[in-house]
């Protein structure tokens, strides 16, 4: 019987690696996914540091500059970052803590804004808060003034507002799950001893949760210190960082060297940030303390407990639900101003903005209707997503079962989450200019820097179901005969296709949001949705305005529809931060 069994293993062996050796070798696995890797991220750093050694660049202009630059930088990440812990810490709590109607809803309406496009963000608060927003609007409507009163776009305070919306989640994350692990016994062993309230925050959770604090506060932090398109579209030009600064002096100024420097000091700052991040963030994830049974999570009771619930309930709302409600609200509302000594202002419902995303109004020859816009991105979005699978599925099969090789290689493939988009397409234009690379002029270039940007986030969603397929399933469904292409059909694909959707998914969502490297590197003839919407967005007149909207609501729509199916098909070991 034995023998019967052992010969049957060895001929499913055989039928098993009939395909060439080399086909299945971790090198061969590892060519293409290093080979992209090299020539898309690390070539462009690379001539980005060439740029930046430029002796001519090192001038005390150019370095005060630098330095006020940074100075801003760290000064508006720090702040935002305050503020998102001011919020977040208390609403960890409140979901960690308590259970009340609608926590599940109101839960995953915090976690939807970390993946909208930045010029989603910036176009809601401007539907709510701007010139032309909602609050503007009423009060001009109850006051009878001309102008809205609410000067908020350009401000600092848009900055600091829109950081917290869209960080705030990483806060509830990390913290509630800390919180979640609390033992409550330790409170109650504490008070015993006379301690209170204080003391038992300060004394006893406090050391326990120090170490995610400090991840969830430099996580926040870096998020902050990369930010561009929430500096661009809200800031204004009175609030430059680095990211701005880089995409200004490429651009604009056309000084490629000193926005090579300016990179490079980013891209310093942000590994810094990121080792650091990475050894709390191993601290971090030691347990503290597994929740009893017997303690569960629990109604509010008292007068203090229910005014806590409902009190941050209203401001959660307000925060994160209404920026994203006013935006397809105004999509559709129209402000029209009579010309006269005095403006008669007058509101009514209307498709016309999205009618005219199909029109060319000016009938000019270079004109791009903003529904092509639509189709550049989507297009774009499709290659990113068959690159990112091409080039994801290797990495993460050679990632599913480690060894010496994929310790030395991992970290690879996470570097460019520490690079900003800005940065990579400063590279691109340095790297991919003049031959055998010449690549400018390609509407490639832009679905391959999406794809960079798009590649870790879908080796991390499929590392853990290609590692989750047992080898046993393998081996019998080749002791039966099945080919290898029938044995991945029958057996592997029904384990990763939730996986694979997930990945999909977030190459596609990741591209049709992308702002930062498409800003440096889109060609007139071929704007995506957010280079559409900035243009609009900067340019007078309620129709522009009214277009930005149009277009901001149906990104939005889309992104979120993208947000869903990763948290329905995602799997359970995939890391969210």
């Amino acid at each position: 019987m034995s023998s019967t069994i052992s010969h049957e293993r060895n001929r499913a062996q055989k039928n098993r690696f009939s395909v060439p050796a080399w086909l299945t070798s971790r090198l061969f696995l590892w060519l293409f996914p290093i080979g992209f890797i090299g020539l898309f991220f690390f070539y462009p750093l690379t001539r980005i540091l060439t740029y930046s050694l430029n002796v001519s660049v090192f001038t005390p202009e150019n370095i005060k500059l630098i330095s006020d630059v940074l100075l801003f930088t760290l000064y508006q990440a720090l702040l935002s970052t305050l503020l998102t812990l001011l919020l977040g810490l208390p609403a960890a709590y409140l979901f960690a803590r308590f259970d009340f109607p609608g926590k599940s809803l109101i839960r995953a309406l915090t976690a939807v804004p970390f993946m909208l496009p930045t010029v989603v963000v910036a176009a809601g608060f401007n539907a709510l808060l701007g010139p032309r927003g909602w609050l503007n609007l009423g009060l001009m409507a109850s006051l009878g003034l001309e102008t809205g009163p609410i000067q908020f776009v350009g401000t600092l305070g848009a900055i600091l507002l829109a950081h917290v919306f869209y960080n705030t989640t990483i806060v509830i994350r990390l913290m509630g799950s800390a919180f979640s692990q609390l033992d409550p016994r330790l409170e109650g062993a504490a008070r015993s001893l006379g301690a209170n309230t204080l003391n038992v925050w300060g004394y006893v959770f406090l050391p326990l949760l120090r170490p995610h604090l400090l991840a969830a506060a430099l996580l926040v932090f870096l998020f902050n210190f990369t930010s561009f398109g929430v500096i661009l579209l809200l800031g204004g030009p009175s609030f430059t960082t680095l990211e701005v600064e880089t995409y200004i002096q490429a651009l604009h100024m056309l000084n490629l060297p000193l926005a090579g420097l300016l990179s490079v000091v980013q891209i310093l700052c942000t590994l810094t940030f990121s080792v650091i991040y990475t050894r709390i963030i191993s601290k971090a994830r030691l347990q503290i303390f597994p929740r009893a049974d017997q303690y569960k999570l629990q109604r509010p009771h008292t007068l203090g407990e229910k005014g806590y619930v409902i009190g941050l309930n209203v401001i959660l709302i307000f925060v994160f639900v209404l920026p994203m409600l006013a935006l397809p609200l105004r999509s559709v509302f129209r402000l029209e101003a009579a010309r006269g000594e005095r403006a008669d202002v007058k509101y009514g419902l209307t498709s016309e903005y999205y009618s005219e995303l199909f029109t060319n109004r000016r009938g000019s020859i270079f004109y791009v209707p903003p529904i092509q816009a639509a189709f550049n991105s989507l297009g774009y979005a499709g290659i990113t997503v068959l690159i990112s699978l091409m080039m994801g599925f290797p990495a993460a099969s050679a990632l599913a079962h480690p060894g010496k090789l994929e310790r030395w290689l991992d970290p690879l493939f996470l570097l460019p989450l520490g690079a900003s988009a800005v940065t990579l397409g400063l590279g691109f234009i340095i790297s991919f200019n003049r031959p055998p690379l010449r690549m400018l002029a390609s509407p490639w270039l832009i679905p391959l820097a999406h794809s960079m940007v798009a590649l870790p986030f879908v080796i991390r969603t499929l590392q853990p179901a290609l590692a989750s397929i047992p080898d046993r399933l393998r081996d019998a469904a080749f002791i039966l005969g099945a080919s290898p292409y029938r044995a991945w059909l029958a057996v592997d694909w029904p384990i990763i296709w939730r996986a694979s959707l997930a990945a999909a998914t977030f190459a596609f969502t990741i591209s049709l949001g992308e702002f930062g490297a498409t800003a440096l590197l889109t060609r007139p003839e071929y704007p995506t949705i957010p280079i559409a919407i900035y243009r609009f967005l900067s340019q007078p007149g309620g129709l522009n305005y009214g277009q930005a909207m149009a277009m901001a609501t149906i990104l939005m729509f889309l992104a979120t529809g993208g947000i869903m199916l990763i948290e329905r098909f995602r799997p359970p070991g995939a890391r969210e931060f």
